[in-house]
């Protein structure tokens, strides 16, 4: 059985009550060539945004995530200028900066390798798995970074509970 969650946006966001369905969270929109978040990108999605490691996000928490969605699937649908359903990586430097994150060229390609297809394509569901996790990221470094020397220093202990959970 589905049922529609209303969301901050107004746009109903559709959640599949059984694991065998392949898209697990699923809205429309016609111009993005996509079923919807696959169950992998929202236990990702809900991972790295729960900040008190329940399994489940509060309103506050789900309402930065919506948000930012939101903002990345307007960025998204811009530099996917010929509606193909993908953006090409010579176009996602200007799609990270544009959400916010500029990064260099090594990790770009690393970005590629691990969320792109075979010829260099990142589809929606990729793209916002992408910035989730960047985003948490540069959040979580920006708060153990106290001093804000740009650099930081974390036990074993630490390290895992950032990496493993996100």
């Amino acid at each position: 059985s589905q049922s529609i969650l209303p969301l901050p946006s107004g746009v109903p966001l559709r959640e599949e009550a059984h694991k065998s369905q392949p898209n697990f969270l699923s809205f429309s929109d016609p111009d993005l060539k996509t079923d919807g978040f696959g169950i992998d990108t929202c236990r990702s999605m809900v991972a790295v945004m729960d900040s008190d490691t329940t399994g489940k996000l509060g309103f506050e928490e789900f309402k930065y995530l919506w948000t930012n969605v939101k903002k990345w699937q307007c960025i998204y649908k811009q530099y996917d200028a010929d509606r193909s359903g993908t953006i090409g990586s010579r176009e996602l430097p200007g799609a990270f900066e544009a959400a916010g994150f500029h990064l260099n060229e090594q990790l770009y390609a690393m970005i590629v390798r691990r969320y792109s297809d075979e010829s260099g394509n990142m589809d929606f569901d990729n793209f916002i798995s992408c910035l989730v996790r960047l985003d948490a990221m540069f959040r979580a470094f920006k708060s153990l970074d106290r001093d804000g020397s740009g650099q930081i220093r974390v036990t074993l202990k630490e390290w895992l509970q950032l990496t493993m959970y996100s």
